[in-house]
């Protein structure tokens, strides 16, 4: 992807100044309030969204949150007078987190259901499987994943990543960091499926771009329990252990390098996904003490969030530890979870952009989202500024580095939007609709 911005060659600091312009009291209140609007010029028909929600199997932690978050999002969206003067309505199907099932869900959803959309989905092998039933079914299927199977061409023109940006981007943009911080040495540790081999692939060329080297790329099965003997493969040289694992044994997984190290051993860089939904305070992760993670969005309040930062934890139920307001212990997944909130805002935008009527308008739809280009921070947006690519269908956005100090992640470095381009691998707008 080459460089554009509001005027056509995209800088960091072009966007912000495009956020500027708004003034700070409208890039903080972009949404038209809470006022309740009657559905005026529009049908009352609700708007369908087909949510593919992983209730059950290893996104389970995910699926929860991603469903507390669509929830209020929606409401949020309905209490500002819906879409095209429409209200919304959440379709939620379980997925199982299972490829089959997700391919069967969104049948279910343009069948069945008859709604408009799909949306929803997290696991790279759920999108993988899902996706092509959804190109089948002209049904337009918003995913909200990390894998790079959208930007590399593997899908269709049906599936579209607006919310949040893919692991060949978030690496990308951080491997300057890790290399210039904590070393060039890099033993990698992820699980053994797509997601996982997109951190394998494309970090091994990134670090290799800043001077550095993966000595070892060290795949578990996803359904695994036990760790420790995955640890003896690390190399003794190795200067930074990267790593990255999903799933209900992350804990263990975490508990287990910690005592395998025994307090000592290389730098550690991971991917929050490790410790999702799970308090950083729990007794056994103190070895993690000045370790560092990428966040998509922080899940710890910082001192400098703006006012739209807060307004959506505030709508979402989270407090200043990233926790439910309800249940200091039930832990939230707020590194990926903002991304259903800016998903939906998208297709909002797109609906409204096309005229959106119903399914009949659904090319009308994709045509309208592959139009979009600056996200401006704000409401709509929290995580930060954003640039859709809409050749690829794929978001590109800034990433967060927090470290951990006294058992909570502080943000030490947030990369620029232009870090994280890459090359166009497809053009789906060439694709017929």
């Amino acid at each position: 992807m080459k460089k554009k911005s509001l005027s056509g060659a995209l800088t960091r600091r072009n966007v912000l100044k495009g956020a500027a312009a708004l003034g700070a009291a409208g890039a903080a209140t972009a949404l038209p309030g809470v006022a309740r609007m009657a559905w005026a010029g529009g049908s009352d028909q609700p708007i369908r969204i087909g949510f593919q929600v992983h209730r059950t199997g290893i996104g389970a932690t995910y699926g929860r949150w991603y469903e507390r978050v669509t929830n209020a999002a929606t409401r949020v969206i309905n209490e500002a007078g819906g879409i095209n003067g429409r209200p919304v309505e959440i379709i939620a199907e379980d997925d199982g987190t299972d490829p089959k099932r997700g391919a069967e869900v969104v049948e279910k959803f343009a069948n069945q259901h008859e709604c408009d959309i799909a949306y929803g989905t997290l696991f790279s092998h759920v999108v993988i499987g899902s996706a092509p039933r959804a190109g089948e079914l002209k049904i337009p299927y918003f995913v909200v994943s990390e894998g790079h199977h959208v930007a590399s061409g593997m899908l269709n023109r049906y599936t579209l990543q607006p919310g949040i940006t893919d692991v060949k981007s978030q690496v990308k943009a951080m491997a300057p960091f890790v290399a210039e911080n904590l070393g060039r040495k890099v033993t990698m540790i992820f699980p053994d499926f797509a997601f996982g081999h997109n951190h394998r692939d494309f970090f091994s060329e990134a670090i290799a771009a800043q001077g550095g080297e993966v000595l070892e790329k060290i795949a578990i099965p996803p359904t695994e329990t036990s760790f420790t003997k995955y640890f003896a493969r690390i190399p003794r040289d190795t200067e930074v252990l990267y790593h990255v694992m999903v799933g209900p044994s992350v804990l263990t997984f975490v508990k287990e390098m910690g005592e395998f190290f025994g307090g000592a051993g290389p730098a550690l860089f991971g991917f929050i996904d490790s410790l999702e939904g799970v308090d950083i305070a729990t007794p056994g992760l103190e070895f993690l003490e000045g370790s560092y993670f990428w966040e998509g969005m922080p899940r710890y309040a910082q001192p400098d969030d703006p006012d739209y930062v807060k307004y959506y934890r505030e709508q979402v139920g989270i407090d200043d530890n990233g926790a439910s307001v309800d249940d200091p212990k039930d832990v939230s997944t707020n590194a990926h979870m903002f991304a259903c909130w800016e998903t939906l805002f998208a297709i909002k935008k797109g609906m409204e952009d096309a005229g959106y009527r119903g399914p009949q308008d659904r090319a009308a739809l994709i045509e309208a989202v592959e139009a979009i280009d600056i996200m401006l921070p704000g409401r709509e947006h929290p995580q930060g500024a954003k640039v859709f690519n809409g050749k690829t269908h794929q978001v590109f956005g800034e990433q967060y580095i927090s470290r951990v100090k006294n058992a909570r992640l502080e943000v030490q470095h947030r990369t620029a939007i232009e870090e994280g381009f890459y090359p166009d691998e497809v053009d789906y707008t060439k694709q017929p609709l």
